[in-house]
């Protein structure tokens, strides 16, 4: 006979109560049975949550970490990076634990992804050696755990990563040659497996990936002769068919779009960058990283903070940051958990 969810109850009734616990109990909750503990980790309760309106909306970064400091003065050590984690409902921050792997901080421009309420951080620079890696950890957040994921199939920096129906997809980006490429893969955080993707008409380093609808939009980039010089196309996967196809005219061109590509309401591209600089004063295009949060907006501005919006077109106001939680931002992602 199989376990009861919870002794007495209906099944039905137990998965109810279950669904309206908050996101913090998780990690307590998963150790009272091995059903739970199943549960709490299954990608269907976590739609069921979603579905149901009780997950929890966060925001995570990576984001430099506070200098050392030593007799007054700041150590001359390299900056590391760690996930901070704000809460749009509270105005709290807190930081994810470090990768084991990385204790000392987080690889140089990895990517982090938002994916069926887990975190996922994709490749970067070793911070030690400067060379990329082909790295894959997952963030269990009912177990407040890192666990490594099957590596990247090919090392490659700079690359463009969204997630859509539960997988990541990665293209373009460049190889320890520096060389662009047009290779494409698509990660399954549930199954740990990456499956190969037919690839683009051209390599595109330093690209920007989004999913609009069940498409992955890769948005600028540049070929291996022209370095430096952003394309204003795009490439554009159809998940449905497994095909894709070139767009004229997607990006502003000249700018890199790394950080800076929004997503409309009626699905169109715009960039953070232009969106600041129309809304706000004494702002250039520097370090800019924007989130959309589905009702509102968030942008890390590097050295000018953080600002938010109600929405893409609502006024943009700095919000207090804690010290430790102003350093410049890489990479950021919306997810619910």
């Amino acid at each position: 006979m199989a376990e009861e969810l919870i002794p007495g109850l209906p099944e039905e009734i137990a998965l109810e109560c279950l669904t309206r616990s908050h996101f913090t109990t998780h990690r307590v909750a998963a150790r009272v049975s091995r059903r739970w503990r199943h549960l709490f980790l299954s990608r269907d309760f976590y739609n069921l949550r979603k579905l149901s309106g009780r997950t929890h909306k966060a925001v995570f970064a990576v984001q430099s970490l506070p200098a050392p400091v030593s007799d007054g003065a700041k150590s001359a050590v390299p900056v590391a990076f760690g996930v901070s984690a704000f809460d749009p409902a509270t105005g709290n921050w807190t930081r994810i634990k470090p990768i084991e792997k990385y204790p000392n901080g987080l690889p140089l421009f990895c990517r982090l992804i938002g994916v069926d309420g887990k975190l996922v951080v994709i490749g970067g620079w070793d911070p030690a050696s400067f060379r990329p890696v082909e790295d894959v950890f997952v963030y269990e957040f009912a177990a407040e755990k890192w666990r490594q994921g099957k590596g990247m199939p090919e090392k490659r920096s700079f690359f463009g990563a969204a997630e859509y129906g539960g997988e990541i997809f990665v293209a373009g980006g460049h190889d320890e040659g520096k060389n662009a490429a047009a290779t494409a893969w698509a990660y399954n955080v549930r199954n740990d497996e990456w499956r190969e993707l037919p690839a683009m008409s051209g390599g595109r380093d330093e690209c920007e990936a989004v999913a609009i609808g069940s498409e992955i939009w890769v948005v600028s980039g540049y070929g291996t002769e022209i370095q430096g010089n952003f394309e204003t196309t795009a490439e554009v996967f159809d998940t449905k068919t497994g095909e894709w196809r070139r767009v004229d005219s997607a990006w502003c061109g000249e700018r890199s779009p790394r950080g800076v590509v929004g997503v409309g309401r009626e699905g169109e591209l715009f960039s953070w960058a232009e969106v600041m600089a129309a809304t706000t004063t004494a702002v250039t295009a520097e370090g800019i990283v924007g989130v959309n949060m589905m009702d509102k907006a968030m942008v890390f501005v590097g050295r000018y903070g953080i600002f938010t919006a109600e929405g893409q077109n609502g006024k943009f106001e700095k919000i207090e940051v804690p010290e430790e939680f102003s350093g410049f931002v890489q990479s950021a992602c919306y997810t619910e958990i």
